[in-house]
């Protein structure tokens, strides 16, 4: 019988022979061998040490942790019925086994009599934060609990590890049900060609005539965007936002009861909270801290929010007429392009042209060579879970391989809607690292490359940005490295990178038209640059309201009497929306960042709001310097990026800016200042 390709860490991973019969043997066979290294750390009986035991711990679980991601990653990008399957059967497993792992009353005397010794006190450096950090977690996760608190708290982790992935499950079948198909293109008015195109491309993929749309946000956004038909843009508002809300799919009461269990898990290991419990390591180190951090900003925002709304409503009546009733959601898409081509004489569709997908890339590759002083080169070394994957080599400037990594562009309908960066395989220096991007931007159309709008290049360099955080890793402790630091800070590296997106130097590197190699003329990057804080408080306040939502669900709701929790979302995210919300609005349903997993971004979607905060301030260093400046770049990736978690996440910050972030840089970039 062949080799199960998922017992054996291997760099180049073998997704052309991974299959679904694979996944379930080779859980079962690694969760045994890691709980059998465990039990050996447990029986040691001679001297203890860092690496008899915190070393011996990391290693004893690696082979499980990689054979899970995989099967997370492949399930995310090519699912398909058993595979679904059996990536549900192996999550109850997976959580019970972290959960007993956490709750292991002898493991956790282990570590405590370890963190006693000689060798455990004159620990120093990553070593040392490693232990504290372990012997949080533990705690933080009930180690200290009586046998039945932690009965009952492995139960509530396998309870929400099997809810949270069905919660995705739905959101996916629920996106895929959808489409809408026009036969008579006069009711696509106002769409640019480049979506008539895809959208035809799409029929005919399917052996269908006419126009086909779906919910995926390269054929959704220019629809509520342009169409200039009214009840075809509600109907496509309408299905985006009423997702997983209805029938087999309905993922009304799997929130529920994710929220209740997560409450209940809070008040066993004695937190007010559940944003008590999972912030307490974050750099805002308790929902009420996140809380009034998101009212400040919220606070700062709301005048010029009110401003900009009635602005548009009153444009809005203008072009669609009063007799049509108040600015409805669908419209204010739609009203608002049209307000911005008239004040600004711009439409993001100029822009489209200039971005082919290799030139960005391309712009991208020398970006981060520029400020890191590393190489990324194609290379076909790696297998590919799609013939549409690329792959990668990082490269150091003494051309040393610092990672591999995957580029996942385009939307299927086997792969889950968004963009992300995750890890594969986080190495200890100098073996190199193994990573993935996955976006779902624009794919290439009527014979032209794929074309980008402004937002698509931005996404692409926001993953970029967690990619270098993931590759340029020095750390010498796995699970310190990384992208494993505070959620709060995480976002830093990302964000920050979008700043060359705007940054004419750096755009002169990509943005080229695709047939005439023209740059962006100056007069359409004036247009750009004026038109960059158009209606910035609602997109501000949009993230507010999110964020706002989150902690009030994972604070406030529940604790006291409360309607639905539709009811109550919709309640919330009314007060920082500019139309009146329709009875079944429920985007809740759809929301992954809150369940999608047993955490996740939840009680945390303030995170991109505060290292938003942290992007701006640390930008500020780039534009004083030179925005390609070497010497900066260098300190970035030396005390940002190689550090990961070896060190506090603002210790880390004040060693690249030499003081804490201000709020003035993010309000000034949004034009958020003085009167509005």
């Amino acid at each position: 019988m062949p080799q199960n390709p998922l017992l054996d860490i291997a760099f180049a991973v073998p997704f052309d022979q991974i299959r679904a019969e694979h996944v379930i043997p080779a859980i079962d066979e690694l969760l045994a061998d890691a709980r059998a290294r465990i039990d050996d750390i447990i029986d040691h009986d001679g001297e203890r040490d860092y690496d008899n035991t915190l070393a011996a711990l990391e290693e004893a679980t690696e082979r499980l942790e990689w054979a899970s991601g995989i099967v997370s990653h492949t399930e995310s990008v090519a699912t398909y019925p058993a595979l679904r399957e059996a990536h549900a059967a192996i999550q109850p497993k997976l959580s019970s086994f972290w959960s007993s792992v956490l709750l292991d009353e002898g493991l956790w005397n282990t570590l405590q009599a370890f963190a006693a010794s000689p060798a455990g006190l004159q620990l120093a450096g990553p070593r040392k934060r490693h232990l504290r950090k372990m012997l949080d977690e533990f705690r933080r996760e009930g180690a200290k609990l009586d046998p039945a608190g932690k009965e009952r708290v492995a139960a509530i982790n396998v309870e929400l590890a099997e809810l949270t992935t069905q919660f995705s499950q739905n959101v996916l079948d629920s996106t895929n049900s959808f489409e809408l198909i026009i036969e008579d293109e006069r009711q696509l008015a106002g769409l640019p060609e480049s979506a008539k195109e895809s959208a035809r491309e799409s029929a005919a993929s399917k052996d269908l005539s006419g126009w086909r749309f779906t919910l995926q946000a390269p054929s959704l956004i220019p629809v509520l965007t342009y169409l200039d038909d009214r009840l075809l843009r509600e109907k496509v508002w309408r299905a985006f936002n009423t997702r997983a809300t209805r029938g087999e799919t309905d993922n009304k009461s799997i929130i529920e009861n994710i929220l209740r269990l997560r409450r209940e898990k809070a008040t066993i290991l004695g937190y007010r909270d559940f944003s008590d419990l999972v912030l307490e390591d974050r750099m805002a180190g308790s929902g009420a801290v996140a809380g009034a951090f998101v009212a400040d900003l919220r606070t700062r925002t709301l005048p010029f929010f009110d401003k900009e709304n009635t602005a548009l409503e009153d444009f809005c009546n203008d072009l669609t007429g009063s007799e049509n009733g108040p600015m409805q959601p669908w419209d204010i898409g739609y009203c608002a392009e049209k307000q911005r081509s008239e004040l600004y004489d711009f439409d993001e569709e100029q822009l489209r042209p200039y971005f082919a997908v290799d030139n960005v890339l391309d712009g991208l590759f020398e970006t981060v060579k520029r400020l890191y002083g590393v190489r990324v080169v194609a290379s076909a070394e790696l297998p590919v879970w799609d013939a549409a994957v690329r792959t990668y080599k990082l490269l150091d400037a003494d051309d040393r391989h610092l990672a591999s990594f995957y580029l996942d562009l385009y939307p299927r309908e086997n792969k889950r809607a968004g963009a992300w960066m995750d890890g594969l395989l986080l190495a200890v220096p100098p073996a190199p690292h193994l990573a993935l991007i996955c976006a779902n931007v624009n794919p290439p159309v009527g014979g032209k490359p794929a074309l980008l709008t402004h937002r698509e290049v931005e996404i692409l360099f926001h993953e970029f940005g967690h990619l270098m955080h993931f590759c340029l890793s020095q750390v010498p402790v796995r699970s310190l490295g990384g992208t494993n630091v505070a959620w709060d800070f995480v976002e830093l590296p990302s964000q920050i990178m979008e700043n060359w997106c705007w940054e004419r130097e750096a755009l002169d590197l990509f943005a080229k038209h695709y047939e005439t190699g023209e740059k962006i003329p100056d007069d359409l990057f004036v247009k750009m640059k004026r038109a960059r804080t158009y209606r910035a408080a609602n997109a501000q306040m949009r993230q507010v309201g999110y964020a706002n939502m989150d902690l009030m669900l994972h604070r406030e709701y529940g604790h006291t009497e409360n309607s639905d929790v539709m009811a109550y979302t919709r309640k919330v995210l009314q007060e920082h929306y500019p139309a009146r919300l329709p009875e079944d609005y429920g985007f809740i349903a759809s929301f992954g960042h809150l369940f999608s997993s047993t955490v996740g971004y939840a009680a945390g979607y303030y995170s991109y709001k505060w290292a938003e905060v942290l992007d701006a301030d640390a930008f500020t260093r780039f534009r004083e310097k030179g925005v390609f400046n070497r010497s900066i770049g260098k300190k970035f990736r030396e005390q940002v990026l190689a550090q990961g978690d070896s060190r506090p996440p603002m210790e880390l910050y004040k060693a690249f800016m030499g003081r804490e972030p201000g709020l003035g840089p993010l309000l000034e970039r949004q034009g958020l200042t003085g009167s509005p």
